[in-house]
């Protein structure tokens, strides 16, 4: 349940960011990007936290939730749990490659040469989305402790329904 609200904040968050360069370009294409970090810094820190708790950077709530998951997972079945491991690697690789090139190079296209920083709206928008993703990331307890009290009474409804499943398959004939 912390990764569906940590893929929420953070998968929302960087379509968000990917909105704010596609309204100043009208293309979602990542060639026609670079060096970005010259013309919006603010915009590359709020990406760059973006990116980092999408692949799983302690302190982020992507971390929290990844984690969380793969010991779930770990737990149910090993084998599982490291293929799903290694898709997390495979996707941390593909985001480190797509920030390096947005965000650094050269700003060699003529097109981004007036290309501006967030406004004012984009900020009201990222900033407390970057604040929520790193706050959740450091006390991930507000969220887990709201959510414990049903877990356990999920956990306590099936167990009793797998009792009384194993029960009738005993008594059947």
């Amino acid at each position: 349940m912390f990764q569906m609200i940590s893929h929420g904040l953070v998968s929302g968050a960087l379509f968000l960011c990917v909105g704010v360069v596609y309204d100043r370009m009208h293309t979602r294409e990542i060639k026609a990007y670079g060096g970005l970090t010259n013309r919006m810094p603010i915009y590359a820190v709020l990406f760059m936290v973006f990116t980092m708790a999408n692949v799983g950077l302690p302190g982020t709530a992507g971390f929290v939730g990844e984690f969380l998951t793969l010991l779930g997972a770990f737990k149910a079945n090993p084998w599982v749990a490291f293929f799903a491991t290694f898709g997390v690697i495979l996707s941390a690789a593909y985001a480190l490659w797509l920030y390096r090139r947005v965000m650094f190079g050269e700003l060699d296209k003529p097109e981004l040469k007036g290309i501006t920083d967030v406004s004012r709206r984009e900020m009201v928008l990222l900033v407390p989305l970057a604040a929520l993703t790193v706050y959740y990331g450091v006390r991930p307890g507000p969220v887990l402790d709201a959510f414990a009290a049903p877990t356990d009474l999920l956990l306590k409804n099936y167990q009793a329904a797998v009792s009384a499943a194993k029960l009738a398959m005993l008594a059947a004939p």
